[in-house]
């Protein structure tokens, strides 16, 4: 059985919805402000591990690896995509009951986009 791989052009196609955790840590944007975190140390950790061991790979296998690589930045997309998504809707679900949502909870939502949109910006 040959395990199927997901490619950087299935998220234009699929709908698959893996939520990410994540922690209290940030990083800075050099003005001060600090970056909330997109993966929880342990999800972070494990994506790292993967792309060390994949760039290790590529002497020996370079096709093989190009297309782990795609796959693996896929799957982050995809993750990254899906918290956000999850997010949103439970902002939405409680607009949609009646709920107050705080403008704490709202602020923390807009500095997660934020801090998304500088690093893919800024890398």
């Amino acid at each position: 059985m040959t395990e199927e791989r997901l490619q950087t052009g299935d998220l234009v196609r699929d709908d698959a919805d893996r939520p990410i955790g994540r922690d209290d840590s940030a990083d800075s944007t050099g003005d001060g402000e600090r970056l909330e975190p997109l993966f929880d140390d342990d999800r972070e950790q494990e994506l790292r591990e993967r792309w060390h061991r994949l760039q290790a790979r590529f002497v020996d296998e370079p096709r093989e690896t190009v297309h782990d690589a795609d796959s693996l930045v896929a799957e982050l997309l995809r993750d990254l995509a899906g918290s956000f998504d999850q997010a949103r809707a439970k902002l939405e679900g409680q607009w949609s009951s009646g709920d107050d949502v705080s403008t704490e909870d709202l602020r923390v939502a807009l500095q997660r986009y934020r801090s998304f949109f500088e690093r893919v910006l800024s890398a």
